[in-house]
């Protein structure tokens, strides 16, 4: 037991060596801040629904929910996946999928209104209110680093 109490001693401090620096970091605001703008269009004749209040109410969400998905495109990107086989040099077959996977914080709706017959939801994404909203995640840089 004595002999560990030493050798505990020895490996705490080993564990110290290389820390004789303090790195301070301050928040870096991006120098522009674009608005995204999106629309989503949904049918409403397709809608299911007992009654025409049912199906403009789903054709409202349908439609926001496109406006959204469109944001996510624009600020994530499409994952584009496709496959094309040929057989005897003659193309037999010819797939592609689409998919969009993100989080959109603090879009608003601008405008929500029917069209014939559909209903169209247009959104925007202001960044700064983005950055803002992220500021518990702030981007940094190296402020200063102080060596001793």
């Amino acid at each position: 037991m004595k002999r560990a109490i030493p050798l505990a001693l020895v490996w705490a401090l080993a564990g110290c060596a290389g820390y004789d620096r303090f790195v301070e970091y301050e928040t870096v605001a991006p120098e522009s801040f674009p608005v995204l703008t999106a629309t989503g269009i949904a049918p409403l004749s397709a809608q299911l629904g007992n009654n025409e209040q049912e199906k403009m109410r789903r054709a409202m969400r349908a439609a926001k929910l496109d406006a959204y998905r469109e944001l996510a495109e624009q600020v994530y990107g499409q994952r584009i996946q496709g496959q094309s086989e040929v057989d005897n040099l003659v193309l037999s077959s010819d797939r592609f999928r689409a998919q969009v996977d993100g989080v959109i914080r603090g879009a608003k709706v601008v405008r929500s209104y029917p069209v014939g017959d559909s209903y169209v939801t247009e959104l925007e994404l202001d960044y700064q209110l983005v950055w803002e909203l992220y500021q518990q995640q702030p981007r940094q840089r190296v402020k200063s680093v102080s060596y001793y």
